[in-house]
């Protein structure tokens, strides 16, 4: 993909530099129109291969915009190397554009596997993700000089013309990369097979053009170079794809541990479900490869969530944001005095699971089978602008540093939210970890308060912090008027969570609180400053 007009402008070669005409086995014409072809090819390789960069980081590290930041910043700086680097290559431009397209073809094709090894064995992504960025930047900009050498060499133009066709094919191509890479390859092949494929294509399409249409150009020695390797990268990439089933299972293996029993990945995320039902192990739930539930642990966690906010006020009707697992409805429909609960769950598969895998619908207590209770697939930003009136809103959702997630802890959500309260009604939202940085937490509650919200703060700690898990879980109880940190007097009572212990969370919040935070707004998030 090209990166500006300026520095194509610059490394055009004129007429002496660019050679004698081509001998083609076509009219110049049709070989022009098979090189802009090579070119849009090229183009919509070159962006899918930036966007699994991207989306696998994010995946990885989380934090979408300073992911794609790393990978964009970078691979844009390197295409400037690369087309610096490439200017040696122009007198022998078919043989070099060969060869550069057979490398970026093996490099780019193998980045998205090579990059979740990294993290599954090595245990860091940040490193290979700016190596990768870089090596398929400067490939991907050694192709505009040699690309220009070879339009000129099949019929000379004035370099403003050919650049201005070099573009159109190169953005076009771009547009149709860009749309492929989320509703074709994504739905299709997955991130490790869809790069595998990109590869494929961006070898064929290299090799092609030079060993056909300019193969009178090359020696013998050079052809048959060319043809060796580009059947080893097809070969290899060929062998990836057949061997991606089991390298992911090896790489899940690494990063879950065994007992991996559900891996999939849906429109929205990648699912794990480890552990659970007959195994004998607890089970743990994975989301995009952050633990979303324990076994061991949940029961804390949702207690602490549901139990202040029910006991507060009615509760005729309950709103859960998030929870689709299920776990959250289970402690709501404990109280008699529920008639219904609505769980807004973005990703509808993981309400299937909640409803059909052994091992989750007995955590959850078969919960979705209560009548009571309606789950909808929705964005929870969305469903807040069309609901009616809730007695509880409960937000069980990822924690806001995430960027995907910082929409859900904005102003303008809780304004949102704060509309939909009936009279007396009460929020609560899981804010985050208090430590080691309580700046996130703070600013949630300050937040909720700049919609005109009372709240109370209160700080659970996991008992058993490890590997993807928090030391503890802040929480963040909002209404209009004060409300108070209790327990419902009569039944049902929590397993984990006595008066006494709610107090405790609550001066264990109050004791490393921040006041003078600003509220965190869709245009200026405040989270992760």
């Amino acid at each position: 993909m090209i990166d500006s007009p300026t520095s194509v402008v610059s490394d055009a070669p004129s007429s002496s530099e660019s050679g004698p005409p081509a001998r083609l086995p076509v009219r110049a014409g049709l070989g022009r129109f098979l090189v802009l072809g090579t070119v849009f090819v090229c183009a919509a390789c070159g962006l899918v291969y930036e966007l699994e960069l991207v989306a696998l980081a994010s995946y990885l590290a989380g934090d979408s915009v300073t992911q794609a930041s790393v990978v964009l910043s970078v691979m844009v700086f390197a295409m400037g190397v690369g087309s610096l680097l490439a200017k040696r290559l122009r007198c022998r431009a078919a043989v070099g554009f060969g060869a550069v397209e057979a490398v970026l073809a093996l490099v780019g094709g193998c980045s998205a596997m090579a990059l979740y090894a990294c993290f599954a064995w090595g245990g860091h992504s940040r490193s290979p993700l700016v190596g990768f960025s870089f090596a398929i930047g400067v490939l991907i900009g050694a192709e505009v000089p040699l690309l220009m050498t070879l339009i000129q060499r099949v019929r000379r133009q004035d370099a403003g013309g050919a650049v201005a066709d070099l573009f159109a094919a190169d953005y076009v191509g771009a547009l149709v990369g860009g749309l492929a890479f989320p509703f074709l390859l994504l739905p299709a092949f997955g991130q490790l097979t869809g790069a595998l494929v990109t590869g494929a294509v961006n070898a064929v399409a290299g090799g092609a053009l030079v060993l056909w249409l300019f193969r009178r150009d090359l020696s013998v020695r050079a052809r048959w170079t060319l043809i060796v390797a580009n059947g080893l990268v097809l070969a290899a990439l060929a062998a990836g794809a057949v061997l991606t089933p089991s390298f992911e299972r090896a790489a899940r293996h690494a990063v879950y541990g065994p007992g991996v029993r559900v891996a999939l990945r849906t429109g929205e995320q990648e699912i794990v479900l480890v552990g659970g039902g007959t195994s004998g192990r607890p089970l743990s739930l994975f989301l995009n490869g952050r633990l979303r539930v324990s076994g061991r642990d949940e029961v804390r966690y949702h207690e602490a969530l549901i139990h202040p906010a029910m006991a507060a006020g009615p509760h005729a009707r309950v709103l859960v944001l998030g929870g689709g697992d299920g776990l959250a409805v289970r402690e709501i429909v404990r109280y008699a005095g529920v008639r219904s609960v609505t769980v807004v769950e973005r990703d509808a598969e993981v309400v299937r699971l909640a409803r059909r895998d052994p091992g989750l619908s007995a955590l959850n207590g078969g919960a979705y089978r209560d009548p009571r209770v309606r789950a909808v697939t929705a964005d929870a930003f969305d469903w807040l602008r069309r609901s009616m009136a809730y007695d509880v809103v409960v937000c069980d959702l990822p924690a806001p540093e995430l960027t995907p997630s910082t929409k859900y802890y904005s102003q303008e959500f809780y304004g949102l939210a704060e509309r939909v309260l009936a009279p007396g009604g009460r929020l609560v939202a899981h804010a985050g970890p208090l430590r080691p940085d309580p700046r996130a937490f703070w600013t949630v509650d300050a937040t909720m308060r700049s919609v005109g919200l009372r709240t109370t703060a209160y700080v659970i700690g996991a008992p058993r912090p490890g590997r993807g898990s928090p030391h503890d879980w802040g929480f963040v109880l909002a209404a209009r008027s004060p409300v108070a940190l209790r327990l419902a007097p009569h039944r049902p009572r929590p397993r984990s969570l006595t008066e006494e212990g709610l107090r405790a969370a609550r001066r264990t919040a109050e004791r490393a609180r921040e006041g003078g935070l600003p509220p965190s707004t869709l245009m200026r998030p405040r989270y992760g400053e």
